[in-house]
């Protein structure tokens, strides 16, 4: 299926995705999990979560194989890869460097189809599901720049449709993760509210704003990147503004940096509980 493995397309912790051809000329990804202690029950993990899901911003799982210690999973094949290709380089958002292929009006697309799989995983879906992994490497691009969500191997089902689990440890990847997750006595436990806090880092760093020199200047590594950036919030709304083509591009990116920090705030109380109603939909 793969040809000996011989185009490979990604390489994240838990495996190594290649590009493969079914018999009847389809493209796929198909992901050779790694050898590692918890490498069956993430695979059978994302096996179980993500076949219970069905949505146009949902990547597809055709299919599986478990052999001789060996687990693979074949997915629907996103030509244009992940959303880390896309964001910042070289001193400014790198989706306003790309004009060429991506639009401001494309971005708010974008940003917004990932809150409308979130909020199916939520609340729409047969059965709740926690993803508790949002971050640019997980969200691939298909070749009309649709994003669907991947990789439910850190992904939680809850059972009952309960909004809460208090029982499970740290997920997710540094920078992206909420701050219940690491202090559940202050802020409760992990829920739907935690995703909110992951997406709206990634449209943040989608936007360039976690590294951007400019609206780092006046901060130390060590400063909190929610606090400084609401610190400086209406002179960073100018800064990319700057970028803006019109006046509705103007409109759109402030309304994604108010969404980004809407979704970031500390106290998961003061995010909203449904994703959808974050700001797009």
């Amino acid at each position: 299926m793969t040809n000996l493995f011989c185009e490979k397309l990604e390489q994240g912790r838990y495996g190594i995705v290649y590009k493969g051809n079914l018999n009847d000329g389809s493209q796929v990804a198909v992901k050779i999990l790694k050898k590692s202690k918890g490498s069956v029950e993430e695979f059978v993990n994302e096996v179980v979560t993500i076949s219970r899901t069905s949505h146009v911003n949902i990547v597809s799982l055709w299919g599986f194989c478990y052999e001789m210690n060996k687990q693979t999973l074949i997915y629907e094949f996103m030509s244009n890869g992940s959303l880390d290709k896309y964001k910042y380089k070289h001193g400014r958002s790198s989706l306003s460097s790309l004009f060429s292929n991506l639009h401001w009006k494309e971005l708010y697309n974008i940003v917004n189809s990932i809150a409308q799989g979130l909020d199916y995983l939520h609340e729409r879906c047969n059965t709740k599901i926690l993803y508790l992994d949002i971050k640019p490497q997980n969200v691939l691009l298909d070749e009309k720049f649709c994003p669907k969500i991947a990789d439910f191997g850190l992904a939680k089902i809850c059972k009952n449709n309960k909004s809460s689990r208090r029982t499970f440890s740290i997920r997710g990847t540094p920078g992206y993760i909420a701050p219940e997750m690491f202090n559940r006595r202050a802020y409760g436990g992990i829920s739907c509210k935690s995703d909110v806090y992951s997406y709206g880092m990634l449209i943040l760093e989608m936007m360039g704003a976690k590294d951007d020199p400019h609206i780092r200047r006046s901060h130390n590594s060590e400063s909190y990147f929610p606090d400084w950036l609401y610190k400086d919030q209406d002179e960073d709304f100018i800064y990319y503004r700057s970028f803006a083509f019109d006046k509705d591009d103007k409109i759109i990116i402030q309304k994604i940096l108010l969404v980004g920090l809407h979704c970031i705030q500390t106290d998961p109380s003061k995010r909203r509980a449904r994703i959808r109603y974050a700001g797009f939909l």
